[in-house]
């Protein structure tokens, strides 16, 4: 054991480790560490970085003795407990690879979570896996007929009997994780990822995406299995010796609120989300709570993980100025489970960035040509807002290219390309989906669309995602922002995509939840929408509205349109009729119960 040391004699550290279990060597020498919090707000797990590691040992001895090579995968299904923090960290004692599956059942039901789980076993060839008691069932069920050495709880892992053997350090390429893409457009990649990439892209964004300092403390709400809930809050606060604050994902679902109360009561600087959880906060939250909160130390709050919409952080932050909110603490962000995590962040402490451009010249041009908003209505131009996402990261390199590879000058709209020593070596054990994404010369085909604008990123939507239509290039986000203008369309509740029709003629399509059952109020809903669509794009569209909670979400969140599509054809063949047809038909979803927390004990939180 090394000795302890208080975190003010603890030198900041945030380069030059070779490995995961070399960072938490050192962060063991300070008194920093995790704490977790229940759906109550109460603290009832804090450890330090010193005892995280030695119980990630203890457990590495004891993965050691189910006799699973070194670099054999590990499946865990990643709930935000600290069970799934010392497994992580004990695979990096143990030689083993991580593997973090999603903990969310889908709202298609059992039967869609346990199939998930399954393919995701079965690509990454897991020799063991865990799950915490309540997801238990799904994962038994799941690996059926899997040759695994084991499957079960924690407690089962930390009833096996220590190896005796002296654990070995990894080496810098060996592999460190994999991390399943959260599959918006298609089925999750494994991600390889090994140490040198992922401390790279963390010591990338501690000194010139977040500036880290002493005062520093993270806190976050994103699931483990989504690439910004591991890098950005697992790994990335332990190798910069930083404590971070954890509350499950599903207790944020249910009570907002906690986040940013949370981030008061500690005094956290540094949290993230996307759009959508932004939102969700300043939609439930109460004026009595905001009076209660002081957010002025809150100096970073990240925006990423989908299209960034101006909106949602404009209610959070109106919401949020007499809890003494800056706006200038938004920090946009682009970044991919294909390069560990972060890309590209916006200048911090800057009002963000937003560019105005004419949609109908990008559409026939791929060119961004920003228009005033006062030349627009003086000329009758449509207008699209994208979000500055700033410089990119200084180890990338960075290209936009149209479709035959040749790079484009700035403000032509093309595909990303990046290049860089955060770039993933590639999917696991599948070359052919690498070579369609990762050139011989390392050059990243993001599958994203953006352009640049002085060495400024800009991103405007998936590449799998366009809708094309008469040869027109046509953004699902731009007719989803449409329906979300209409009085009662939250900004969750809606997905675009297209269709083929019998004519082989592709045609746009809107998925709406809809909470109105006033059968003339919806078919007034259906028939506005499909007149603001032909008035602005001047396409006819397939317009179908269902029920709360119907629209499917990808592991980490985001909406999955490619599922969303499937989902809509199904309904549509099952039903015989029109998708169209005013009076709308409700289907039956099932549910998981929410998982009950307990509070195991009281513990003071770590400083």
């Amino acid at each position: 054991m090394q000795p302890t040391v208080s975190s003010h004699d603890l030198a900041l550290r945030l380069s030059a480790f070779a490995t995961l279990s070399e960072a938490l060597d050192y962060a063991a020498r300070g008194d920093t560490g995790v704490n977790f919090y229940n759906g109550r707000g109460e603290l009832y797990a804090a450890i330090s970085y010193r005892d995280l590691r030695d119980q990630a040992c203890s457990l590495a001895q004891r993965l050691c003795g189910l006799g699973i090579e070194r670099g054999g995968r590990i499946a865990m299904v990643a709930e935000t407990t600290p069970d799934l923090v010392r497994f992580f960290w004990a695979c990096q004692y143990s030689g083993h690879v991580p593997v973090t599956l999603p903990a969310s059942v889908h709202l298609g039901g059992h039967g869609a979570f346990v199939s998930q789980l399954r393919g995701l076993l079965e690509s990454c060839k897991a020799e063991a896996a865990m799950a915490p008691a309540d997801l238990l069932p799904f994962l038994k069920e799941a690996a059926i007929g899997l040759d695994l050495r084991l499957v079960g709880s924690p407690e089962a892992f930390y009833q096996l009997p220590p190896a005796n053997i002296e654990l070995v350090e990894a080496a810098s390429h060996e592999t460190a994780y994999i991390q399943y893409t959260s599959g918006s457009t298609r089925f999750p990649r494994g991600v390889v990822i090994d140490h040198a990439t992922v401390l790279t892209n963390i010591n990338d964004m501690a000194l010139n995406g977040l500036k880290l300092n002493d005062q520093d403390r993270f806190a976050t709400w994103l699931p483990f299995y989504h690439d910004m809930g591991l890098v950005a809050f697992v790994i990335m606060p332990m190798a910069t010796q930083r404590s971070v604050d954890f509350i499950g994902t599903r207790e944020f679902a249910m009570r907002p609120r906690l986040w940013p109360e949370l981030m008061s009561r500690n005094r956290a600087t540094i949290s993230s989300g996307p759009p959508f959880g932004y939102d969700l906060v300043a939609r439930r939250v109460r004026a009595k709570d905001i009076e209660q909160w002081d957010l002025s130390n809150w100096r970073v709050a990240c925006v990423g993980a989908e299209l960034i919409r101006p909106g949602p952080l404009r209610r959070f932050a109106e919401a949020m100025a007499s809890a003494g909110f800056d706006p200038n603490t938004f920090v946009a962000c682009y970044g991919m489970a294909e390069c560990a995590l972060a890309i590209s962040f916006s200048p911090l402490g800057e009002e963000l960035v937003l560019d105005n451009i004419d949609t109908e010249h990008l559409q026939k041009r791929q060119e961004a040509r920003s228009v005033s908003v006062e030349q627009a209505e003086q000329q009758g131009i449509r207008l699209a807002q994208h979000v500055d996402c700033g410089p990119l990261l200084p180890t990338f390199e960075v290209s936009i290219r149209d479709d035959k590879g040749r790079i484009l000058p700035d403000r032509q709209c093309g595909t990303i390309f990046l290049r860089g020593p955060s770039v993933m070596s590639g999917y696991f054990q599948n070359p052919e989906a690498t070579r369609e994404v990762l050139s011989s010369d390392g050059w990243l085909n993001t599958g994203d669309i953006g352009y640049l604008v002085g060495g400024h990123l800009f991103v405007t939507g998936r590449q799998k995602d366009m809708i094309i239509i008469h040869g027109r290039n046509i953004w699902p986000q731009d007719l989803e922002y449409v329906a979300k203008r209409f009085p009662g369309v939250r900004y969750t509740d809606v997905a675009a995509f297209a269709v083929t029709m019998d004519d082989d003629e592709e045609k746009a399509a809107i998925v709406v939840q809809c909470r109105e059952r006033d059968p003339v109020k919806r078919a007034q809903l259906v028939h506005d929408l499909k007149g603001e669509i032909r008035a602005e794009f001047g396409i006819d569209c397939l317009v179908e509205l269902v029920p709360p909670q119907t629209l499917p979400r990808t592991s980490s969140g985001k909406l999955s349109r490619s599922r969303a599509q499937l989902d809509f054809l199904e309904r549509n063949r099952r039903q015989a009729r029109p998708a169209d047809n005013d009076d709308a038909s409700f289907s039956t979803l099932t549910l998981l119960p929410k998982r009950s927390v307990e509070v195991a004990h009281q513990a003071q939180r770590i400083a």
